[in-house]
C-alpha cells in the first residue's frame, strides 16, 4: 500500500458480552493484520446506563437510545482521519423504528461506508424494508455472508448487484483434532459430548433436542448434552431466566438430570473454542428459518464438528455437500435419528468433519482480513469517482424567496399577533406577545422601501403600534404576555421584552416612508422607556435595546424633530417633557455596549471568545449590537469584539456545508458539550442579521457568503437537510428537534425569517451572483488567531 490505510469500525465491541461485539473484535484484528500500514478504530455502541472498560482502539461511543451520539459520530467521523467506515448491521443494535436511529449518523458522513450485514429478511414488514433500502443507499458496499442473503438483497430489496459481495463469517484457524484432549483440559465428560452454544433465548429451539434425548441415551447412556451460554441480556431484563427454568424443568420431567448440562456463563473466545474442539457434534436447533448467519455454526464448521440443524436459511447454505445433517423444525424424532446416525457410523461421521473442516478453511480470518481489504480499496476507488456529500444540498434554490406576507397576516387580528400555532392553526388560547409584536414592527419596516410599501403595510403597522401603546405600563415598561381575552397575564415583560419593544420602536422612528405621527409617538413610547433603559442589567435586553437605538441615532432624530406635530395637539403637549434629547439615547447606548465589551473580557479566554460561560438564546443579537455600535460611534474596540464574537459563533456553529445551530436541551458551556437540539429558526435569522451588518461594516466578502448559508438554513441548509420554508403559506416551522421538524409555525419563526430575508434582500445580486461559489471558500473559517489579531490591527 501507498498510504497507511485507517477504518473506522462501528458496532458493539468486548468486552460488551454479545455475538457482534466479539465478530466486530476478530474483524478489527483480521483487518488489521493483513499489513502493517493499516490502523482500525471503533465507535462503540452502548445500551442506556451501560458502561465499559473499552481498550485503546474504541474513541468514540454512542448511547444507542441518543438519536444525539449518531449525530455526533457522524461530525467525529468527518473530522476524522478515517478513511473507510466499516459497519456491523443489525436492526437490534440501534434504537428507533427498526433501527432508524442509525440514519441520523449515515445520513451525515461523508465517508465510504461498508454495511456488514447480519440480518437480511426475506418478508420484511414495512418499517424493515424501508431501513434495509436505506441502508442499502447509504452503503457502498454491502458485505453478507452466505448466497441466500445474496439473491435476497437482490430479488426483494432490488439492490444493486455490484454493491454486493459475499465475505463468509470468520472462524479462527484451528488444526483438525480429535475431541479427547479439550474434553481432559476443560474437566468434561459425555460420550458422545454434545454442544449447544450462544446467548439463550426461546429461538435456540433447546426443547427439540431434550425431547430427541431420551431415546438416545436409554442406548448411550454417557451421553452428554451440554447446553453454554448466558441468557440473552434482552431477554433477561423483560423475562428473567423463565426461558432457562422451563428447559429445567423438562430435563427434570424426561428424567435427563444425569446427561444435561447447563453452563450458565458468558465465555471468552478461547474458552468458546475449547468448549467447540471438546465436543463430538453440534447441534443447532433453531425454531426460525429467518437466520441468515450465526457465528456459532461457523465456528462448528471451521472446527470440523459433525453437525444436526434445523434447515435455517444459513445453515442450508453451510451444511450442503456433505457437511452436515439437517432436520425439520421441532422434529424430535429427526433429531433423534440424526443423533443416533453420527454416534453408530463413525467413518460417515468423521467423513462429514472433514468436509466442515476443510471448507471452512477459506472461512479463518486470515483471508476474511484479506477480502474485506480489497473491498474496501473497491469502495474507496469508486467513492473518490463519485462522492455522495457532494449533493447534500443540491435541492437548494438559485436565489432568495420572494417576501410573502400571508402567514404573518393570518397571524395577526385586530388586536395583535397570535403567538403560536397548533400545526399552522393560530392556538388562541396562548394569546398575544410584545416579544413577537416588537420584532414584527422590525421585519416589516425593513421590508418597506416607498411610500407603495408603506400604505401597504399600514394597517399591519398601526394595530402592532396600537398593541405596543397599550401594553407600555406607567413605569415605561412593557406588559408582555395578553390573553386572547385581551387582559395582560403579567406585571410587566422581563427586560428582553423590553429591548425587543425598543427595538421595533427604534426601527419605526427611522422609517422615512411612515407617517410623522406614528413615528412620534414611538419615539414618544422610548422616551417614556427610559428609566427602565437605564437600568437593564441583561445582555440581551442591552443588545436589542441598543438595535433599536441605533435606528434611531443614525436617523438623527430627537425631540424638536416632532415638536411642532406635538404643538397642533393640545393634549400631547404634555408629552414634550417626557421626550429626552440625542446625547442622553446616546448615553444609554454607550453604556450598554461598553457594559457588554466588560463582559466580553470578564469571560472570554482561549478557545471560547464570547460574552458568557455559555452560548444559549438570541446570540447573533450580542454580536450585531456592538458592530452597530461601532458603526455609530467608530470605536474599534466593539468592532473587534463584535467581529471576534460572531467568528466564534461561526466556528462553534458552521459545519462546512450547514449551519448546526447550538440546541436548547442545556445549552452550550464551555466546559461542556454542544447539544444538538432543539434547534430554534431564530437563530439562524439573527446570524444572517448579524453576518449582513459585518458585511456593511467591514466589506469581507465571507461575512455575506456566512449571510447567504445562515439564510438557506431555513430553506434546508440544515443538520437534517429539511426546509423549514414553506413557500405555497409563507409559514415557517418552529424548530429542528431530535425526532425531526417540530411541524408547529409560531408567530417567532416567521418574523425572524422575515427580518433575515429582508436584511440579506439588500444584497441578493452578490450573495446569488456570479462572485460566489456553490461551495464555502476557505476564507468562511480563518484560523483564530490570524482573525484576532487582523481585528486588533484594524
Amino acid at each position: 500500500m501507498n498510504k497507511q490505510l485507517k477504518v473506522l469500525f462501528i458496532g458493539t465491541y468486548v468486552p460488551k458480552e454479545c455475538g457482534i461485539a466479539t465478530f466486530t473484535f476478530d474483524l478489527l484484528n483480521s483487518v488489521s493484520g493483513v499489513h502493517d500500514d493499516i490502523r482500525c478504530e471503533v465507535i462503540a455502541l452502548n445500551d442506556p446506563s451501560e458502561t465499559y472498560d473499552y481498550p485503546e482502539e474504541v474513541v468514540f461511543q454512542i448511547q444507542r437510545d441518543k438519536i444525539e451520539d449518531y449525530y455526533r459520530a457522524a461530525d467525529f467521523i468527518n473530522q476524522s482521519d478515517a478513511d473507510i467506515v466499516c459497519l456491523q448491521h443489525e436492526f437490534g443494535l440501534f434504537w428507533g423504528n427498526a433501527g432508524d436511529y442509525i440514519f441520523a449518523l449515515l445520513s451525515g458522513v461523508n465517508k465510504p461506508v461498508i454495511t456488514t450485514m447480519h440480518t437480511v429478511i426475506r418478508e420484511p414488514e414495512p418499517e424493515y424494508r424501508t431501513s434495509t433500502e436505506k441502508i442499502i443507499q447509504y452503503s457502498e458496499k454491502l458485505v453478507v455472508m452466505s448466497q441466500t442473503a445474496v439473491d435476497m438483497l437482490k430479488d426483494v430489496y432490488n439492490a444493486p448487484e455490484d454493491k454486493i459481495e459475499i465475505i463468509f463469517h470468520g472462524v479462527p484457524d484451528y488444526p483438525f483434532n480429535n475431541c479427547s484432549k479439550y474434553k481432559q483440559m476443560l474437566n468434561l465428560k459425555g460420550s458422545p459430548l454434545i454442544l449447544t452454544f450462544g446467548l439463550l433465548s426461546q429461538n435456540k429451539g433447546i426443547e427439540s433436542m431434550l425431547e430427541a434425548l431420551p431415546d438416545v441415551v436409554s442406548q448411550y447412556p454417557d451421553l452428554v448434552y451440554l447446553v453454554l451460554g448466558a441468557t440473552h441480556p434482552v431477554v433477561k431484563k423483560h423475562n428473567g431466566e423463565a426461558y432457562r427454568q422451563y428447559l429445567m424443568d423438562r430435563v427434570f420431567e424426561l428424567g435427563l438430570e444425569d446427561n444435561v448440562v447447563f453452563h450458565d456463563k458468558f465465555v471468552e473466545k478461547e474458552e468458546l473454542c475449547n468448549y467447540i474442539l471438546a465436543s463430538d457434534i453440534y447441534a443447532s436447533p433453531y425454531l426460525s428459518r429467518e437466520q441468515i448467519v450465526s457465528g456459532a455454526l461457523t465456528y462448528a464448521i471451521g472446527m470440523g464438528k459433525a453437525i444436526v440443524s434445523t434447515p435455517y436459511w444459513y445453515a442450508q447454505e453451510m451444511l450442503s455437500d456433505n457437511r452436515g445433517m439437517l432436520v425439520n423444525f421441532g422434529d424430535k424424532d429427526g433429531f433423534k435419528n440424526s443423533l443416533l446416525y453420527l454416534i453408530e457410523n463413525p467413518d460417515e461421521c468423521n467423513n462429514m468433519r472433514k468436509n466442515a473442516y476443510d471448507f471452512g478453511r477459506k472461512m479463518t480470518w486470515k483471508n476474511v482480513g484479506k477480502e474485506y481489504n480489497t473491498v474496501f480499496s473497491k469502495a474507496l476507488k469508486n467513492y473518490s469517482t463519485y462522492p455522495r456529500i457532494q449533493n447534500r444540498f443540491n435541492f437548494l434554490p438559485n436565489q432568495l424567496p420572494e417576501v410573502k406576507l400571508d402567514y404573518l397576516k393570518l397571524l395577526t387580528d385586530d388586536v395583535g399577533i397570535i403567538q403560536h400555532t397548533n400545526l399552522g392553526v393560530p392556538a388562541r388560547h396562548h394569546g398575544y406577545s410584545t416579544d413577537d409584536v416588537g420584532r414584527g414592527l422590525v421585519a416589516l419596516t425593513q421590508l418597506i422601501d416607498s411610500q407603495e410599501k408603506a400604505e401597504e403595510f399600514w394597517k399591519l403597522i398601526t394595530t402592532y403600534m396600537s398593541f405596543l401603546e397599550h401594553a407600555q405600563t406607567g413605569s415605561g415598561h412593557f406588559h408582555n404576555f395578553m390573553s386572547y381575552k385581551r387582559e395582560f397575564l403579567d406585571e410587566e415583560g422581563s427586560e428582553d421584552t423590553l429591548g425587543r419593544a425598543v427595538y421595533g420602536l427604534g426601527h419605526v422612528v427611522s422609517c422615512p416612508y411612515l407617517s410623522k405621527n406614528i413615528r412620534t409617538l414611538a419615539h414618544t413610547l422610548i422616551s417614556k422607556s427610559k428609566p427602565q433603559m437605564e437600568k437593564l442589567s441583561y445582555p440581551r435586553a442591552k443588545a436589542y435595546t441598543m438595535c433599536g437605538l441605533y435606528e434611531m441615532l443614525r436617523a438623527g432624530v430627537d425631540a424638536d424633530s416632532f415638536e411642532s406635530v406635538f404643538n397642533s395637539r393640545r393634549d400631547a403637549v404634555r408629552s414634550i417633557d417626557s421626550l429626552v434629547d440625542k446625547d442622553t439615547f446616546e448615553s444609554i447606548f454607550i453604556s450598554h455596549a461598553d457594559s457588554l465589551v466588560d463582559l466580553y473580557e470578564a469571560n472570554s479566554k482561549e478557545g471560547w471568545d464570547w460574552f458568557e460561560p455559555t452560548v444559549t438564546y438570541s446570540n447573533g443579537k450580542l454580536s450585531e449590537s456592538l458592530i452597530l455600535a461601532y458603526k455609530y460611534t467608530k470605536d474599534r474596540t466593539y468592532r473587534r469584539v463584535g467581529l471576534a464574537t460572531l467568528d466564534f459563533l461561526t466556528e462553534t456553529q458552521w459545519k462546512g456545508d450547514f449551519f448546526d445551530i447550538v440546541g436548547n436541551q442545556g445549552w452550550y458551556s464551555c466546559d461542556g458539550e454542544k447539544p444538538i437540539f432543539d434547534q430554534q429558526p431564530i437563530e439562524a435569522g439573527y446570524l444572517t442579521q448579524a453576518y449582513v451588518s459585518a458585511y456593511e461594516t467591514v466589506r469581507e466578502k465571507k461575512y455575506l457568503e456566512l449571510a447567504r448559508y445562515s439564510f438557506e438554513y431555513f430553506l434546508g441548509r440544515n443538520r437534517l437537510r429539511i426546509p423549514m420554508y414553506d413557500i405555497s403559506t409563507g409559514a415557517v416551522c418552529d424548530g429542528l428537534n431530535c425526532d425531526g421538524m417540530n411541524y408547529n409555525q409560531g408567530a417567532e419563526s416567521v418574523i425572524c425569517f422575515l427580518m433575515a430575508l429582508s436584511s440579506l434582500n439588500k444584497y441578493a445580486d452578490r450573495a446569488y451572483g456570479a462572485l460566489f461559489q456553490p461551495a464555502v471558500s476557505e476564507e468562511v473559517l480563518p484560523k483564530r488567531k490570524s482573525l484576532l489579531s487582523a481585528n486588533q490591527a484594524e
